[in-house]
């Protein structure tokens, strides 16, 4: 971030004593405490949403979340001459939540849960997004592996990893295909018992929308959760199986450390019948396969880096892992 960028700050009520660089922004020394000037890459919309979701769990006080700073104006963000935005909001000084640390994770489950219990907007809140739909999510995506597949099949001279990726290509996607399919029988089923159930409004949850040790802060004074940017109004699932995935990867899929996230998370907050086959097909999903793949498609040919095939390697080692761990944890999910 550039010294043109920081003058922004003067459109604030705040007074800089100091600044540095840090976690790719300006760390700013205030009266105010500590702060961080960041780019922004939402609309107006968004980040008004964003500020509504951070004072409601704000009031809840629960658990220590970032807040969003107003211009002298009452504007969330700034603009500089080329039309970057910037946003202003709370920080702590601390170290990243250790995955290595089995305490830390499942006091991360606990913060998610405590977090997830003051996480709603009222129905009628203005300019709500659509909610997110994981079948269409997870359709797009099987859309774009089957033109991954097309593209590696007519490529003449194929590197190592790209053989790697095709020969692993026919098993995960066919995973991917019947995923999808059984998740969307089961949405069906769902929405039609929905209609029959009352017609009231009820609150609109949202999720943080990246939920990962990055963004689960320890300081001095106790935990503290940033980066809002990727809230959205889906089910309490999305985080709790983006941060269960990122875990189990790291232990290679371990039953006994699962078992424990989940009785940590319900502790705090029960998982219903409906939020546990949701998570199933959600982890179910090969979606580590779908981000190799999508990010090898995208990306240039010429050189492709050996963490590629690293990383390709690692998921196909544990997949037995994995749907042994599916097949122990979630082995009520049929009856359910």
């Amino acid at each position: 971030m550039n010294d043109r960028a920081a003058g922004l700050l003067e459109q604030y009520e705040i007074e800089v004593l100091h600044t540095r660089k840090g976690r790719g922004a300006i760390l700013c020394d205030t009266q105010q405490g500590c702060l961080i000037f960041k780019e922004y890459a939402g609309n107006s919309d968004k980040i008004k949403l964003q500020d509504q979701v951070l004072k409601t769990v704000e009031s809840s006080k629960t658990i220590a979340v970032e807040q969003i700073i107003p211009t002298a104006e009452g504007a969330l963000f700034v603009q500089d001459n080329d039309g970057t935005k910037y946003i202003l909001k709370t920080w702590r000084e601390g170290r990243e939540c250790s995955i290595y640390d089995k305490s830390e994770c499942l006091e991360a489950v606990r913060l998610l849960a405590k977090l997830h219990e003051s996480m709603a907007l009222p129905a009628d809140t203005p300019k709500l997004p659509a909610p997110f739909s994981p079948e269409k999510e997870y359709e797009k995506h099987n859309k774009e592996l089957k033109k991954v597949r097309k593209y590696l099949q007519q490529r003449s001279q194929k590197q190592l990893f790209e053989i790697s990726l095709l020969n692993a290509f026919d098993y995960f996607l066919e995973q991917a295909v019947s995923v999808t399919k059984e998740w969307k029988e089961y949405c069906a089923v769902k929405q039609r018992g929905d209609k029959k159930a009352s017609a009231d409004r009820e609150p609109v949850t949202f999720c943080h929308g990246d939920y990962q040790y990055h963004n689960i802060i320890r300081g001095d004074d106790g935990w503290f959760l940033v980066n809002f940017e990727k809230c959205i109004p889906d089910t309490h699932v999305r985080d709790l199986y983006l941060l269960m995935r990122k875990l189990l990867e790291k232990s290679n899929w371990s039953v006994s450390l699962g078992q424990e996230l989940l009785e940590a998370y319900e502790k705090v907050k029960p998982v219903s019948a409906v939020d546990r086959i949701d998570l199933y097909y959600r982890l179910a999903y090969p979606e580590k396969f779908w981000k190799i793949a999508n990010f090898y498609f995208n990306s240039g040919k010429a050189w492709i880096p050996n963490r590629n095939q690293e990383k390709l390697e690692k998921l196909i080692a544990q997949e037995k892992e994995k749907q042994y761990f599916l097949d122990e944890v979630f082995r009520k999910v049929n009856a359910l």
